[in-house]
């Protein structure tokens, strides 16, 4: 990253508004909410330089961040697409044609898990249980769950989403601070 990392100001006053809930010193309580704050503040993805700045902000270790974000697959560390696709691949999406899913789309939209279409709109991540099994296959793309899956309908959902053009996040700072963090 070229410029200076920092926080804008709203996200900033929301970082500290989440730290000040912690007792004097615990403030690493607030990593996973920071986090998300600074993925939202970043284009969707933590660059070391903002894990660092993550840390210093938390008065914790660089390794300490470093773990929980390399931990979670709600943290990308590195640049992602416009349109995020998460495909759960636990039992019951497997169970019920994830594999499937997963292969028509790779085939319409021409990367595979861990990579990004060379137009910088699509990057498509296998994961673990998003919470939705009686409702199998699914996937997620920024905040929302489409359950049911169809190769049709995975297929009007992304042609959707290509049509658009938008960036599709699972945060915002405005979410974070409308849900009340």
């Amino acid at each position: 990253m070229d410029k200076e990392v920092r926080f804008s100001d709203d996200a900033l006053q929301l970082v500290n508004r989440i730290t000040s809930r912690y007792p004097e010193g615990k403030q690493k309580s607030a990593i996973l909410p920071v986090l998300h704050i600074a993925q939202a503040e970043f284009d969707g993805w933590l660059p070391v330089p903002v894990m660092d700045y993550v840390a210093g902000l938390l008065r914790m270790q660089t390794i300490e961040v470093y773990e929980v974000a390399s931990f979670y697959s709600m943290f990308n560390l590195k640049p992602v697409g416009k349109c995020l696709i998460e495909v759960c691949h636990t039992g019951p999406c497997w169970l019920s044609g994830s594999d499937g899913l997963l292969s028509y789309i790779e085939k319409k939209i021409g990367i595979k898990p861990g990579e990004t279409s060379p137009d910088g709109m699509f990057t498509l991540k296998t994961v673990e249980c998003l919470a939705s099994c009686g409702t199998a296959p699914m996937m997620q793309i920024g905040e929302k769950y489409h359950e049911r899956l169809t190769d049709e309908k995975c297929g009007e959902i992304l042609d959707a989403c290509r049509e658009n053009g938008e960036r599709v996040t699972h945060w915002s700072v405005k979410r974070i601070q409308n849900d009340k963090a």
